[in-house]
């Protein structure tokens, strides 16, 4: 009982470490699943490890095989996760990138990773292929944060998360297809070739098959209304469970597959009730990963971290990352339109994660029992790699970053917090003045009204973490809070500017601020006589951005007076000589204006002194 409890406490304090810390979660998880495991060993009375994952007859938690199958089920759960945040939709640019990352750049490396295991480390061929197809993958958990803390152009982003999700299943069938090879039997002669790829064939059929029907039976269902709204969650974790245990039963080891294709269906549907199964299953993948790290980490004896503690280890390490990792890359994008930079970045970027530890643990525990030669070199080389490239990442990738220049020199981007029609019109101006913009609202119609405008708008939660952790925000530094909420607004602020308001974080002034005039907050946007409904009822009788041009600060002055007196004009840009807009905060007399500048402003058009010079 102290043990199941201590595996949760460690896994949930090691999260909080990494958010503290701001560093991917798998470095405190390994590094604690270690020091309860085989470092326990060195200071423990008796020898033995604070913390033994499986029973060995005396001590130890999951008897035979029930660790390995507790693995399968939970990594199983982490991939239908993933799968569910991807959207169609956020790769219409770099599609063919990520698409040969995922299929050229794994073949090279496995090729690259196998040959030089097998002459640097001396492992047999078999084992040395195993190795190069378990370290194929990125760690979607572990690239998330290190990206979350780099000011990037988006599609260097989209390339790398999407890679880090969709090529843990693939690398998960290389390294079965292979599994298979070395179980069948020997490595000689075209029976065990047909077998072997008879067997990656009807892996490949299976997964897929079974994935997609239940996507849609399941999404069927929600349509329907079958299942009650409390029942929704434990329902989607008993199906996801029973999907992968049915596809395995069909085809070995098939199951990975099909419960990433079911995600990926599922969360390209326009489905009542996803959401919330997104937002049960963030929580459940958290906890699965906490315990998953902790108890692999723990399975490592201490014979098995002196076998790779040498140069040979660090020679194969530095192959991978130098080499394989790079070559693997650069042939993937030759003919995208990134250009040497971006793709030095992409090369630099390659942090292994959950599924290639958890799945070298499991065929290295099966290989080694079946007596296979070099299979104990599995799972530590695995885990070396795994905590290498996350430690060097980690620590190394914004300092590349600004020294391959992909960094960006000003976060422009803006976020707008509501996506209502005066929200949209703004948002419409800005993207035609090429700046990036991303609306969030939790209103179905009105995401649906801003994408129908070309606009770039997602259904979420401002409360929600998964705003965070789905949509990419590396290029945003400014956040306007657009909603009929003033709660909404002040905690959309508050929770997101430390994040992404680097360059201003602005929202509307609420009617209780509107009539008391005194100490107006600096976050106020626009203007300090209009509230959302007024800015409401101005977009719909005067729906246009008008622009007029700035000779000098008094007369920029004047117009602004002028403005606030109309009753149908809400001033909301400056636009200076070089195109770069400024957001017009309540303060609005100390912003620094010069003649040829222009002032932009929603609703009815004015007469300017200039006008009538003219």
């Amino acid at each position: 009982m102290l043990e199941l409890a201590s595996i949760i406490i460690l896994g949930i304090m090691a999260q909080w470490l990494a958010w503290r810390f701001k560093i991917p979660a798998i470095l405190p998880l390994i590094f604690i699943g270690l020091m309860v495991g085989p470092l326990s060993t060195l200071i423990s009375e008796d020898g033995n490890k604070w913390l033994e994952p499986v029973w060995d007859g005396e001590v130890g938690l999951f008897p035979g095989e029930r660790l390995f199958n507790f693995v399968s089920l939970a990594i199983s759960l982490i991939l239908f996760e993933g799968g569910l945040t991807l959207k169609k939709e956020e790769v219409k640019n770099v599609a063919p990138v990520i698409y040969r990352l995922i299929t050229i750049g794994p073949v090279i490396t496995f090729f690259v990773a196998g040959v030089s295991a097998h002459y640097i480390m001396g492992l047999t061929w078999s084992i040395s292929f195993l190795f190069s197809s378990l370290i194929i993958v990125t760690g979607p958990t572990v690239i998330s944060p290190i990206l979350r803390n780099l000011a990037i152009k988006k599609d260097l982003s989209t390339i790398l998360k999407w890679e880090g999700i969709l090529i843990d299943p693939v690398g998960a069938l290389v390294a079965v297809l292979v599994f298979e090879f070395i179980s069948v039997g020997e490595v000689q002669g075209s029976t065990y070739t047909k077998e072997a790829m008879l067997e990656f064939g009807k892996t490949i059929i299976i997964g897929f098959s079974i994935g997609f029907s239940f996507a849609h039976a399941f999404a069927f269902t929600l349509r329907k209304k079958w299942i009650p709204h409390y029942l929704l969650n434990v329902v989607a974790l008993a199906l996801v469970l029973g999907v992968f245990v049915l596809s395995d039963f069909f085809a070995h080891e098939s199951g990975l597959l099909a419960v990433v294709v079911m995600g990926m269906v599922l969360g390209n549907m326009d489905v009542e009730g996803l959401k919330e199964v997104l937002y049960f299953k963030e929580s459940i993948s958290i906890l699965l990963i906490s315990m998953l790290f902790v108890l692999l980490s723990a399975h490592i004896d201490l014979e098995d971290l002196k076998l790779v503690f040498s140069w040979n280890s660090l020679m194969l390490f530095a192959v991978i990352i130098l080499i394989a990792r790079p070559l693997g890359v650069f042939i993937s994008t030759k003919k995208s339109n990134l250009n040497f930079n971006e793709k030095l970045f992409i090369s630099w970027v390659g942090p292994r994660g959950i599924v290639a530890a958890g799945i070298a643990s499991l065929f290295g525990l099966k290989l080694t029992m079946q007596g296979v030669e070099d299979a104990n070199y599995i799972t530590p080389l695995v885990f070396m790699i795994v905590l290498g490239t996350v430690l060097l990442n980690a620590t190394t990738a914004k300092l590349f970053a600004k020294y391959a220049g992909v960094l960006l020199k000003k976060t422009e981007g803006i976020l707008i917090i509501g996506a209502s029609n005066p929200a949209r019109l703004i948002a419409k101006y800005l993207q035609n003045n090429d700046r990036r913009v991303v609306m969030i609202d939790s209103n179905p119609k009105h995401i649906e009204n801003a994408k129908l405008m070309g606009l770039e708008a997602y259904k979420y939660d401002v409360h929600s973490d998964a705003l965070i952790e789905n949509v990419e925000f590396n290029d945003i530094g400014y956040i306007l809070a657009l909603t009929a909420s003033d709660s909404i607004n002040q905690y959309a602020i508050n929770k997101l500017k430390k994040h992404f308001g680097k360059q201003g974080a602005f929202r509307l002034i609420n009617a209780a601020e509107m009539r008391s005039k005194k100490d107006l907050p600096v976050e106020t946007l626009f203007s300090s006589h209009d509230d959302f409904l007024n800015i409401s009822e101005v977009a719909r009788d005067f729906p246009s951005i008008n622009e007029v041009e700035i000779t000098s600060k008094e007369q920029y002055l004047n117009i602004m007076e002028q403005l606030q007196k109309e009753k149908n004009t809400i001033p909301l840009f400056i636009k200076d000589l070089n195109n770069e807009i400024q957001i017009i905060p309540s303060n609005y007399e100390e912003i620094t204006v010069e003649p040829g500048y222009k002032l932009m402003y929603l609703g009815k058009e004015i007469h300017t002194e200039n006008d009538e010079e003219e």
